[in-house]
């Protein structure tokens, strides 16, 4: 079992920036694929960002070139670094996480059998 946590969340302006934080307990990444879903007041829970065992990386088109996602160095920390932030950014930000394979999905919902509680984020106009 992997509980993961998440942290970081918290009230920005437009145009700032914001570091969350997943943290898992019960074993590290290793060998998984992380990804960031948000879900706003209203709309169904979207894709992010993932970042396979390997290293690469997907990214939604509306975060590419702001958002980045990354691995810490300890593998039980995955990291999504938000600049130039905007209104539209404001949601409910989850961790998930899932066993790395051929076959995964890594856009996809349904392909992460672990999913933290979430953490808030607003972005003020």
């Amino acid at each position: 079992q992997v509980q993961l946590v998440e942290s970081g969340g918290g009230l920005e302006q437009t145009g700032g920036s914001l570091r969350l934080s997943c943290a898992a307990s019960g074993r590290t990444f290793s060998r998984y694929v992380v990804a960031w879903f948000r879900q706003a007041p209203g709309k169904e829970r979207e894709f992010v960002a993932a970042i396979r065992w390997s290293g690469i990386t997907y990214y939604a088109d509306s975060v590419k070139g702001r958002f980045t996602i990354s691995r810490g160095n300890a593998e039980n920390t995955v990291y999504l670094q938000m600049n130039s932030l905007k209104p539209d950014d404001t949601a409910v930000y989850y961790c998930a996480a899932n066993p790395d394979s051929y076959y995964t999905a890594p856009l996809a919902r349904y392909s992460y059998d672990y999913w933290g509680q979430g953490t808030q984020v607003t972005v003020s106009s």
